[in-house]
């Protein structure tokens, strides 16, 4: 079974269950669909909240064709932080665990139509053409990034991708580490924020082909980490495969300071970054600045099938 035919029988489920039919949405509403909002702002689709227990885990399921089994329970870990935020913040804001939304555009089995999951900290879009599935945004934040007992870490979702990304700098000599590092301050969130569409970010930083064997291998891992997010195919379709991948850092570097980090190549890029006060409030994000939103699958098959 391919990846196309589990979202769309997922996607199915969804819509067929008495709640999930208020998730559909037309493909063609374009400003609903190229839409990227990860800060707890009012967004479209329908809420978790409102669903059953058999439409609710009908969700889930759908959300889990389009990650990884770590990175579903990354994304878990994302929803359970509300929680934990709401707690933090004297409950306050009323945060909750099912401020998620979920949205169907188009009719699974049609030759386009795509689908989001999204809420604070968490979106991710996926679009379908035929057969074929594109990927992106995928966004995973986490806050607190960090929640600790005695010196001792309890819970940390976004752990591998903060570690690596410290372990490549620190590997880098004087001269290499003067070409990453391309601002002394990190800014305040992720470059591409929540425009629908992305391009290259410059400066770009050290590129991979400047750097030794055991710094390319770190690179490259760090790249594996973060496309490992998706299913294998789509992983796979995304992997620069070393070729034109530049690596560039802002601010200081080392644990418990404001941070962030880019990865680039042709049609990729991703973004990390924990820029609060004390280094405790993460973003990540993989975009495609030629494929964003199903872009380079959406003008391929329109090329094959015309459209009126």
């Amino acid at each position: 079974m391919t990846l196309a035919v589990d979202m769309r029988e997922a996607a199915a489920a969804l819509l067929a269950t008495t709640e999930g039919a208020r998730a559909a949405a037309a493909f063609d509403d374009d400003r609903a669909r190229r839409w990227i909002e990860y800060r707890p702002r009012p967004r479209p689709g329908l809420s978790l909240v409102d669903l059953g227990v058999g439409a609710r885990k009908a969700a889930h399921r759908l959300l889990a064709t389009a990650l990884s089994p770590p990175a579903y329970a990354q994304a878990m870990a994302v929803l359970a932080l509300e929680e934990v935020l709401d707690r933090q913040e004297g409950w306050a804001r009323g945060r909750h665990s099912e401020d998620y939304r979920v949205i169907v555009f188009g009719a699974p089995g049609d030759d386009e139509w795509g689908w989001r999951f999204e809420g604070h900290h968490l979106s991710v879009s996926m679009t379908v053409a035929g057969d074929r599935v594109s990927p992106a945004p995928v966004f995973l934040g986490a806050n607190p990034a960090r929640v600790q007992t005695l010196g001792r870490t309890v819970l940390r979702p976004l752990a591998i991708e903060e570690d690596l990304g410290h372990e490549l700098l620190r590997s880098l000599p004087a001269a290499a580490r003067s070409r990453a590092v391309v601002a002394d301050e990190a800014p305040s969130d992720i470059r591409s924020a929540t425009r629908p569409d992305s391009t290259r970010l410059s400066p770009a930083g050290i590129a991979r082909t400047d750097l030794r064997p055991g710094e390319r291998a770190l690179l490259d891992q760090l790249v594996a980490v973060h496309l490992g997010r998706l299913p294998d195919e789509l992983a796979a379709a995304l992997d620069p495969a070393g070729g034109d991948v530049h690596f560039a850092w802002e601010g200081r570097p080392g644990p418990g300071t404001r941070h962030y980090y880019r990865i680039q190549a042709d049609d990729l890029l991703i973004e990390f970054d924990n820029t609060s006060n004390d280094g405790n409030h993460a973003h990540s994000v993989l975009r495609r600045p030629h494929g964003e939103f199903g872009g380079d699958i959406l003008a391929a098959h329109r090329a094959d099938v015309p459209h009126v």
